[in-house]
């Protein structure tokens, strides 16, 4: 089984795992002018380069963490929700199975005890590098390993209840 661990959102990543694949991306996407009046952009993915990342390791199954929707946090939800609608057009052309999971769930197995974003965004940083220390280089990038290590908590937790 080659599982793909998607942390959502067009400044999330994608970590895939299974056979002899240890893959790290951050999640691809592009600039596109926004549907308001006023000249404005936003991020969508790119769902080309998402596609391929998918198809050439062979991804049978991909754990989604689910998107943050806060009244409170309006753009960011709306970031969050248009990257989700296109990650799973992508995986359901592909015919990719799919499950979602929450944060808390491969945060609490991973990195127990941590609370606060900064904190967690470190520790992901820092628990990536040990584990993959291949992806050095994009973790430290990237601020997280999030995408990774939702593939991990997935293979290594999960499939074995």
């Amino acid at each position: 089984m080659i599982i793909a661990g998607i942390d959502n959102g067009v400044t999330g990543s994608i970590g895939v795992l299974g056979g002899h694949f240890r893959e790290f991306w951050r999640t691809p996407k592009f600039k596109h002018q926004k549907y308001t009046k006023k000249k404005a952009f936003v991020n969508r993915i790119n769902g080309d380069m998402l596609s391929v990342i998918m198809l050439d390791p062979g991804v049978t199954l991909a754990i989604i963490e689910r998107p943050m929707v806060n009244p409170q946090r309006f753009q960011a939800s709306t970031s969050a929700l248009r990257a989700l609608e296109a990650t799973l057009i992508v995986l359901e052309r592909l015919e990719i199975e799919y499950e979602f999971c929450d944060s808390k769930e491969w945060q609490h197995a991973l990195l127990p005890g941590i609370k606060g974003s900064e904190f967690l965004k470190k520790a992901s940083m820092e628990l990536g590098i040990k584990l993959y220390p291949e992806h050095e280089e994009l973790i430290r990038k990237q601020k997280d390993a999030d995408g990774l290590l939702i593939a991990h908590w997935y293979k290594e937790y999960k499939l074995k209840e």
